[in-house]
């Protein structure tokens, strides 16, 4: 009766976008030549006047008022991963009588100036140069954050530095939009359409993500430092048995998703679909599509306020890519496509892909550019965490390949080997054999979750994107690749004599010279690695060793070439990876040691004693009459002091290491050392400390485990 009463009392229609300022709210506040030019430069770029932006920021700045807030701040997303803000009150220099007005000009909300110094920028700043800017990101709506400082308006904006440089995401996303956008247009002329006036990428973030209870995440060390366990042995049951997926949401979790849902919806991201994920304690968000800088901002919404309802629930949101070994772990799915400002998806084969020219070269810059700048998309979905992810069982290995599916891969084999393709696999009809259950038209092709970049109807799917990741990163990359093969096709159909001629050629060589990176089989098998090797595809085991896609030639001359990064940025970009890998591992190496020698072995040694009391205490009880007296207990004591001697050893060879760690000047050899040398011992410290696990009595182990953790929320 409860629920039916809430469900009654909330309408999502009348919810969803209040905490924005809309279009339509701006249609109401400001005066029609001042909404129309703000329409006129979301739609085409250019400066709004100063003049209009005092306008709009008095109109924000009202709303924003009449909705509880009394702070502003310029929202942005440094090379950190994650957002950051400044706040500042809307409250302006008292009068002569003491009393303030609250206060905001078109002057503060176009721009803000942060400290540039203290973000990461891979040596693009100096300490001592400190100045950097924020510009306000008019494509991308302000918000209303409710949080525990109150409610703060939230400024969508772009972070450079004095010089101009890029130090966030979202400024090289913006410029890949605008490269990729100004390409498609020029194939679409070539193919007669003069009326599309923008082509905006489209994008749509699948978001998994793992819930724990709060107080027992707040006994593990490893969590709050690093997001994931580094230690843990696993549970009797993980999800061998397939019932956790798409199974019954509990309820805490069901409160949770929809607190969740609702705070999300006033935000004016619009969340669909909540189910359980493969693993335990393990689920997902997916939102509906959107442009691509709105829906980046918007990830980024849902990241953080997945965290900050989490807390009001009890629970801690792990965003980690593997917070649990031996379990699956988290990634976050880029659904990307191209969309005309009239409604034409450029991506859609239509009812007869091999007759759609248009489609198929679509289609086939694509996947030349995939197949060219493979190393870049590796490069894009690449973090520590995701290391321990991609090339499981769960996830896309790191070699990237294309699915396209039966109907596709078979018109691309007609075009390759004949020249033409003239006919195309139906989807045919799925009957059920019950005569209560209706017919289903079935696609055209099966889905491949093994696969890195899976065509999947209207669009491509990039699994192999981090559960904690932006959005930016790899929408930037597949706009930039993309909009390079859009400028190459379009440079050659431009001065072709026969247009029709042309453009059936240059289908057949982009299919027939880049078909290697299409695959539809298992992208688990060992087999697909070897194969892949004969093909001559890269696989790129780590984030460190993907950090070098970013500075090769054919990079920089891409990336130049569009405006979309200089190679001073590229440079820096690689240089934060390295940083980000060291800084990464060593606070995961300290951790282990705190835990190790603070908690792990002294408990373990205190069980230690207790055994050996035991035996002592049999034997002098039983004396020598039974030989077998307390040898279970004897066998148990042996286990656990030889695991507990092999601990502290590599207890002590990860100490040196970490000292050898620190000495490095090279940011790049400094990585590669934890990698090569300091990672291998944290697995040697590792495996005896979760047998230990397994030993010592559970009312003595220092921590939750496993099941405490994965099984009781």
């Amino acid at each position: 009766m409860m629920q039916k009463e809430h469900a009654e009392k909330l309408n999502v229609e009348e919810l969803f976008g209040r905490n924005v300022f809309t279009m339509s709210k701006m249609r109401e506040r400001l005066p029609d030549e001042v909404y129309a030019e703000v329409q006129r430069i979301i739609r085409e770029g250019g400066d709004l006047s100063l003049r209009d932006a005092d306008i709009v920021a008095q109109a924000m700045k009202d709303w924003a008022v009449e909705n509880g807030a009394t702070h502003y701040t310029h929202w942005f997303q440094p090379l950190t991963g994650i957002t950051a803000e400044k706040h500042d009150s809307f409250v302006s220099t008292p009068n002569a009588d003491g009393r303030t007005m609250m206060g905001f000009s078109g002057k503060e909300l176009i721009k803000g100036e942060p400290d540039a110094s203290s973000f990461p920028s891979g040596g693009l700043r100096a300490t001592f140069e400190a100045r950097g800017y924020t510009a306000w990101d008019i494509t991308s709506p302000a918000f209303l954050k409710e949080s525990g400082t109150g409610v703060t308006l939230c400024i969508p904006t772009a972070f450079c530095s004095y010089k101009g440089e890029a130090l966030d995401k979202k400024t090289p996303l913006l410029r890949s939009m605008e490269a990729v956008n100004t390409q498609a247009l020029r194939l679409l002329r070539l193919f007669g359409n003069n009326t599309s006036a923008k082509v905006t990428p489209s994008i749509g973030a699948e978001q998994e993500y793992f819930l724990v209870d709060r107080e027992k995440y707040l006994k593990r060390t490893d969590l709050i430092f690093c997001g994931r366990t580094l230690f843990g042995a696993p549970a009797p049951k993980g999800q061998e048995m397939e019932d956790h997926y798409f199974g019954v949401i509990r309820e805490r979790v069901g409160a949770y998703m929809k607190d969740l849902n609702e705070e999300l919806w006033k935000l004016g991201v619009p969340a669909k679909t909540q189910h359980n994920e493969v693993a335990p304690a393990q689920h997902e968000l997916a939102p509906i599509y959107e442009s691509a800088n709105v829906a980046t901002d918007h990830n980024q919404l849902v990241m953080e306020a997945m965290k900050r309802v989490a807390t009001h629930h009890g629970l801690r949101c792990l965003l980690h890519e593997k917070p649990f070994a031996g379990v699956n772990g988290s990634g976050k799915h880029n659904n990307w496509s191209l969309t005309t400002d009239d409604g034409i998806n450029l991506l859609d084969p239509g009812d007869s892909p091999e007759r759609n020219i248009q489609f198929l070269l679509i289609l086939a810059c694509v996947i030349k550019a995939v197949d060219i700048h493979a190393d870049l998309l590796r490069q894009s979905a690449s973090d520590v965490g995701n290391d321990l992810r991609l090339g499981a069982n769960e996830a896309p290995p790191a070699i990237v390949s294309v699915f396209l599916g039966e109907q596709l891969e078979d018109v691309v084999r007609q075009l390759v080997e004949t020249g033409f393709a003239d006919s195309h696999i139906e989807g045919g009809v799925l009957r059920t054999g019950v005569s209560t259950l209706p017919d289903i038209s079935k696609d055209a092709t099966d889905r491949n979750r093994t696969s890195p970049f899976a065509f999947t109807g209207n669009k491509f799917e990039f699994r192999m994107v981090g559960s904690s990741d932006s959005m930016a990163g790899s929408t930037t990359i597949l706009n930039a690749i993309t909009a390079e093969a859009f400028c190459e096709a379009a440079d050659l159909l431009e001065k072709a004599e026969d247009f029709e001629m042309a453009v059936h050629d240059l289908i057949k060589k982009y299919f027939g010279e880049h078909q290697r990176i299409i695959y539809g089989g298992n992208g688990y098998s060992d087999e697909w690695v070897e194969e892949a090797a004969r093909r001559g595809l890269p696989n790129i085991p780590s984030m460190i060793e993907a950090a070098p896609a970013l500075t090769t030639d054919k990079a920089v001359r891409l990336f130049e070439k569009f405006g979309i990064f200089t190679k001073a940025e590229l440079e820096s970009r690689e240089e934060i990876t390295y940083e980000t890998y060291a800084k990464t591992i060593n606070i995961e190496a300290l951790t282990m040691i705190a835990m190790a020698a603070k908690q792990i072995i002294p408990s373990s040694i205190k069980y230690e004693g207790r055994l050996s009391n035991t035996v002592l205490n049999i034997r002098g009880a039983i004396g020598e009459s039974y030989p077998d007296a307390a040898k279970a207990e004897s066998s148990r004591l042996m286990k656990v002091s030889m695991r507990v001697q092999e601990a502290q050893n590599a207890l002590d060879r990860l100490e040196k290491a970490e000292e050898t760690a620190g000495t490095f000047r090279d940011a790049r050899k400094q990585a590669f050392f934890y990698k090569d040398v300091v990672k291998p011992i944290m697995e040697e410290l590792r495996r005896p400390c979760d047998e230990l696990e397994k030993l010592v009595d559970r009312e003595m182990w220092p921590f939750p485990t496993y099941e405490d953790l994965m099984f009781e929320v």
